[in-house]
């Protein structure tokens, strides 16, 4: 078992930048890759960012490829959330998730841990 508690969201205007962080419980946090998902009102969960356990591999969204950036520090047991040149369209809560097959994976379905999440607004 493991929590996850995300922070770092707020409001921000676009242009702007923001780093969510993703602190993890328990000493098997390096046996994980790590997810970050958002979801703005009135839509699905969506993927936007994941690292692999071992490497570690990267995967990102289209639309967020070239502006957010994954990275984990596994002596902190923390996955962090580098988010550079901000969009209105990127305004949703921001969920950190933990999945036990270890491997970079973008469906919701292949975690098995979420935090409470983490709003982030972009302000136009």
């Amino acid at each position: 078992q493991v929590q996850l508690v995300e922070s770092g969201g707020g409001l921000v205007q676009a242009g702007g930048s923001l780093r969510l962080s993703c602190a993890a419980s328990g000493r098997t946090f390096s046996t994980y890759a790590m997810g970050w998902f958002r979801q703005a009102p009135g839509k699905e969960r969506e993927f936007v960012a994941t690292i692999s356990r071992i490497g570690p591999v990267t995967l990102y969204a289209d639309s967020v490829k070239g502006r957010f950036t994954i990275s984990r520090d596994n002596a902190k047991n923390t996955v962090y959330l580098q988010m550079n040149s901000l969009k209105p369209e990127d305004t949703a809560v921001y969920y950190c998730a933990a999945s036990e097959r270890g491997a970079t994976a973008i469906l919701p379905s292949s975690y098995d841990y979420w935090g409470q999440g983490t709003q982030v607004t972009v302000s136009s």
